[in-house]
């Protein structure tokens, strides 16, 4: 039998997950509702915010996938419960990895769904307020430093049908310099159609 390749706390959290939204809790009244992901590809996120005052007071959530996303989104409910909206609003997938010690770089994947998931929370939750979104607040990651290409440039392109790095390459430039961001920003694309599917 192959060996545990998660860490204790990413064990802890797909054994005995924190926040999650029981069958019994189908009608849990929210201030925020976000879901994303696929079903199709495996993966999708379900979360759902109690604020008061701008701050997160508690949080439910349901996941459709493997260890790493359960985990994933197991921990993010547990740091963002007394977290002012602003601050969730800019978690990183790096931040949930972090917290879980490490994540096999194959699942990385999982973690984002978290992110995007609470965010999009947070969205429905200012729209109800009638209050203007955080986007464009949330942090970004510079993947092709020669042109200043992000992952939010990537994510762009991706949901206007690009696939392809040719695809990347026509719309962004990316890659025209040196490039050595070439498989880092197919990782990125790879992510996305777990989030976006097909």
């Amino acid at each position: 039998m192959n060996e545990w390749l998660y860490s204790d706390t990413v064990k802890d959290h797909f054994m005995h997950p924190k926040n999650v939204l029981m069958e019994e809790e189908s009608k849990w009244p929210c201030d925020g509702r976000g879901i994303v992901g696929n079903i199709q590809c495996g993966d999708q996120m379900l979360v759902l915010l109690r604020i008061k005052d701008d701050v997160i007071t508690d949080v439910r959530w349901k996941t459709y996938g493997c260890a790493s996303a359960i985990a994933s989104t197991s921990i993010l409910s547990e740091s963002i419960k007394g977290m002012n909206i602003a601050d969730a609003y800019k978690l990183r997938p790096e931040d949930i990895v972090s917290k879980l010690g490490g994540l096999p770089a194959n699942k990385i994947h999982c973690s984002v769904l978290g992110d995007k998931a609470l965010r999009s929370a947070i969205d429905d939750y200012l729209q109800k307020q009638g209050r203007p979104s955080f986007k464009g607040q949330e942090h970004t990651v510079v993947i092709c430093h020669c042109l200043n290409v992000t992952d939010r440039d990537l994510e762009e392109a991706y949901k206007a049908g690009d696939r392809t790095w040719e695809d990347l390459q026509a719309r962004t430039k990316i890659g025209t310099g040196c490039g050595k961001c070439k498989e880092r920003a197919m990782e990125k694309m790879h992510e996305f159609s777990h989030l976006y599917g097909e």
